[in-house]
């Protein structure tokens, strides 16, 4: 059974999203690529008839991911105000920076764009009086950092909008609901040109290259396999409370930077002088809990026993 299968023959309650309209931001990223090849895994094993509404950037870069699929596109930029005619029932809004070279080099545009984008999918959630929305944030509000630390514009960015998604809950009724996820690796990742640790540390693995390490490699993290994310994001957009967050990572995945770049081979340090002109975080520790997205029903498929990072990594490789 593929990745994809997997989603759609799930445990997932589909029948909250038979028949009806999901808009999706970030439609060409990591997530939000998967989330929509599920949705069109569900749709041709099942029949469920989700209307799918992809907002995207590139369209050249859409067309490439989604050949031929059946799905709308609406192209644009997030920072701009949405104009959708169709009703809509649900929305995810996925349309983030990612690099972290980016968050210290174009630190504006980063928060820029996390803020009105979120204010503008939020608008249109109001205008469209949605079932549910889902605001895709990151493990790293958990992080403290110095606010004048130009880093700190992506943590900021992400707990501002998770402010706003909790102020048009609470003041236009809009069911807002927030996931948290951990760093995602696994099915969907894009090798030649994604920047995470994992599609980094797995370049050199089949380039048969040693790992640099600009840090000491000590910060730890929980991880998430991309159909664990995806079956998580329907349940909290189905079941989740609205104004209220979720931790999303798969089981068991807490692993230090130093240690999974051992798990792909040799490692060698080239520590950085300023670590942050890289994009580099400070080092911490960051271990999520779902027991609270487990009790709406979800359940991770994937963890370091059963297709987590150390086994996938020695299959990757070997």
């Amino acid at each position: 059974m593929t990745d994809l299968e997997f989603v759609a023959n799930s445990s997932v309650p589909w029948e909250c999203f038979e028949n009806k309209s999901i808009f999706v931001t970030g439609a060409t990223g990591l997530l939000g690529s998967v989330f929509i090849k599920s949705l069109l895994a569900r749709n041709e094993l099942h029949n469920s008839n989700i209307r799918i509404i992809a907002h995207a950037r590139n369209k050249d870069k859409a067309e490439r991911i989604f050949p031929g699929k059946e799905l709308s596109f609406v192209y644009g930029d997030i920072t701009r105000k949405l104009d959708i005619d169709e009703p809509i029932d649900y929305i995810v809004h996925g349309a983030n920076p990612t690099a972290s070279k980016e968050f210290v080099d174009f630190p504006v545009e980063t928060i820029k764009t996390i803020y009105e984008g979120t204010l503008n999918t939020l608008e249109l959630a109001k205008e469209k009086s949605v079932k549910g929305y889902l605001y895709l944030s990151s493990m790293e509000v958990y992080i403290n950092m110095d606010t004048t630390s130009v880093r700190s514009c992506y943590p900021e960015g992400k707990r501002l909008a998770e402010s706003l998604c909790s102020c048009y809950f609470h003041e236009y009724g809009v069911n807002a609901k927030i996931a948290r996820l951990a760093q995602t690796f696994g099915a969907g990742i894009d090798v030649k040109n994604d920047n995470r640790v994992f599609a980094q540390f797995l370049r050199s693995a089949m380039e048969k290259k040693d790992i640099v390490l600009r840090t000491k490699g000590d910060t730890v993290r929980s991880y998430c396999y991309t159909t664990d994310a995806v079956t998580a994001m329907l349940w909290i957009l189905a079941k989740g409370k609205s104004g209220e967050s979720y931790d999303v990572a798969s089981k068991n995945t807490e692993i230090s930077i130093r240690d999974m770049a051992e798990c792909f081979g040799k490692v060698v340090f080239d520590i950085a002088e300023d670590a942050e002109k890289l994009g580099y975080l400070p080092t911490v520790k960051i271990v999520l809990d779902t027991a609270k997205l487990e009790k709406l029903g979800w359940e991770p498929d994937k963890n370091i026993e059963k297709g987590g990072i150390g086994e996938m990594v020695r299959r990757i490789i070997a």
